[in-house]
């Protein structure tokens, strides 16, 4: 985080230090680890006895701020105010920051990166993003056009576009077992043949596993069912056609 404290209104994932009979003690995880301030009150929409019967120690909570007063460093908090739905749109946007630093230092340090270059490039790209991990989806989708106008070496796009589409794009897989059989003399070199289609493009990705005579299992991995599925029939069909010519039988049992 770029400021020092965060803002009325905003959603905050704390973890408690300190339980008192009155009040929970927390530190911003965020935000450097700054003190804040949880209320009984501020606990439950009912009444509560007990703190330690709610929260405990070392627990991570997902607090929503109440007030702020910067000249005394002092944080309000609230858990009964933060609904279900904002305490999993929270928890989700703390584990892609979580996955975005990742990707971002594992880069940095392959490339020989120091701390300061990468927390320029950090800053830069929040600049023009809302965060980290929409400016690395962002990039795993368009490509380097889409930080085209950002002040950041290309190495380090390249570099990092390659591991955002490996691990940020999200990748469907459909299968199915084929069973091919071809009579004539040069049957094996003709199922070869028609088999000699794995490869990975942009969008999709085919592999081929032999299972032992006659099976073949097909596996194709792409960035939606829709895609998945037309690819697979293409090829399936393309397979049974070859075989058929050629005196043989084919026959594809799709799995689950």
């Amino acid at each position: 985080m770029s400021q020092e404290f965060p803002e009325e209104g905003e959603l905050v994932l704390a973890t408690v230090t300190k339980i008192t009979p009155y009040a929970a003690y927390v530190s911003l995880d965020e935000y450097g680890g700054i003190q804040g301030f949880l209320h009984i009150s501020e606990i439950s929409t009912g009444w509560v006895k007990n703190i330690e019967k709610v929260v405990k120690e070392r627990q991570k909570l997902v607090l929503k701020v109440i007030r702020v007063n910067p000249l005394r460093k002092e944080v309000d908090l609230s858990l009964r105010q933060v609904t279900e739905d904002e305490k999993r749109r929270k928890i989700l946007e703390v584990k892609r920051q979580e996955k975005a630093l990742g990707i971002l230092d594992s880069v940095a340090k392959k490339l020989n990166l120091d701390e300061e270059k990468k927390e320029k490039y950090i800053s830069l790209i929040l600049e023009k993003f809302e965060s980290l991990y929409d400016a690395l989806e962002s990039l795993a989708k368009k490509g380097k056009r889409a930080w085209e106008k950002l002040d950041i070496h290309e190495e380090f796009i390249n570099s990092l576009e390659e591991v955002v589409k490996e691990k940020l794009l999200p990748e469907v897989k459909v299968k199915g077992i084929m069973k091919i059989i071809c009579p004539l003399p040069n049957g094996v070199e003709i199922i070869k043949e028609a088999l000699n289609i794995e490869g990975k493009s942009e969008d999709v990705k085919v592999q081929i596993t032999y299972l032992g005579a006659p099976k073949y299992q097909l596996v194709i991995s792409a960035s939606n069912y829709k895609l998945a599925e037309r690819v697979l029939n293409n090829i399936v069909n393309r397979v049974r056609d070859t075989i058929i010519k050629n005196q043989g039988t084919f026959e594809f049992i799709q799995e689950k």
